[in-house]
């Protein structure tokens, strides 16, 4: 029997408008004339830049094009280990090309970066990357009993237990690589910037002692030349209100100290305001960043005591490896 060509009939009434991909193709009937027909095939795909969100080996696949390189990408999520800053973070480390990554609830509400994955995928949200919206479809999940849900809640969180019991010790290396890490930059960084303010504290601690021994030197002339008036020029009757109003004179310059510096005038708290003062002249003029120098400084006593809580948070470790030293 001749095979002729012609329009296939439809398998199926569709409900709804047909997507937008069609695509050309040549049916294959059994009888009438030999005749060239076209058809529309309608097809199932999603876009190309549309982000899906499926199941595979019992975790989530979250299926996007990235934006540089105009590729499609597979990211797959540990839902309950998983959270919306590590999403944002691994698809900005695998396309540089993302400057802003964010994740908002269908009705506009930002999600923090601190939510599981696992209660993200429970509805539906949007994504917007590079100030572009896309709009993700969840799976939705079957209504299960409460019996069940129980059940399975109690598997969640053994498994969780045990991932990170088992995870743990690794976990902790990395941190403490990571800390280690941080804190030789903050050391090299902050070098240079040591020796700079070596030599400025030097010269600032010189002049403040020169200060002090000038001060000494003026209240020792100022006794002398008191003791001159008294037994050589004067008599004492003459030099007894002399000598009250100057220590009258030194208490009004001890007031009016108090008043501008609301410190009490002691020798320590002078020698250390004059310090200060000298020490930001002379940072300015060899254009020392003192601002710069406490922000490393706080970012390298944090990391420190980090890496403290690292260790002190693994004692058995830290047992274990102190025995092998030994042996």
């Amino acid at each position: 029997m001749p095979v002729a060509y012609g329009p296939s009939p439809p398998a199926f009434v569709p409900t709804s408008s047909p997507p937008p991909s069609v695509a050309p193709v040549l049916c294959v009937k059994p009888f009438g004339n030999l005749k060239c027909y076209q058809s529309q095939l309608y097809s199932t795909m999603a876009p190309l830049d549309a982000i899906t969100v499926n199941h595979r080996h019992g975790l989530p696949l979250i299926t996007l094009t990235l934006p540089s390189r105009k590729e499609r990408c597979q990211f797959v999520v540990k839902p309950m280990l998983s959270t919306v800053g590590s999403f944002l973070q691994d698809l900005q480390n695998e396309d540089k090309g993302v400057k802003t990554a964010a994740i908002f609830t269908a009705d506009g509400s930002e999600i923090p970066a601190s939510t599981l994955m696992e209660i993200l995928l429970m509805n539906d949200f949007k994504l917007v990357i590079n100030k572009i919206t896309y709009d993700v479809q969840c799976p939705k999940k079957e209504n299960l009993s409460s019996e069940h849900s129980a059940q399975t809640d109690d598997l969640k969180s053994l498994v969780h237990r045990l991932f990170t019991a088992l995870h743990l010790a690794e976990f902790q290396k990395k941190r403490e690589h990571h800390l280690l890490e941080k804190i030789y930059h903050l050391k090299r960084q902050l070098e240079p910037l040591e020796q700079i303010k070596a030599r400025i504290e030097a010269r600032s601690e010189a002049k403040t002692s020169g200060l002090l021994w000038a001060g000494l030197a003026l209240l020792s002339l100022q006794g002398g030349a008191m003791a001159w008036l008294t037994w050589w020029v004067y008599s004492w009757d003459i030099m007894e209100p002399v000598t009250y109003f100057v220590t009258f004179a030194h208490s009004m310059v001890f007031f009016a100290y108090f008043i501008v510096t609301r410190q009490d005038y002691t020798y320590s708290a002078i020698k250390s305001r004059q310090f200060l003062h000298f020490f930001h002249k002379k940072s300015k003029q060899q254009h020392f960043d003192v601002v710069q120098y406490n922000k490393l400084k706080e970012d390298l006593a944090k990391a420190t005591e980090s890496l403290k809580w690292v260790h002190h948070s693994l004692p058995l470790r830290m047992q274990v490896e102190d025995l092998n030293e030994k042996n």
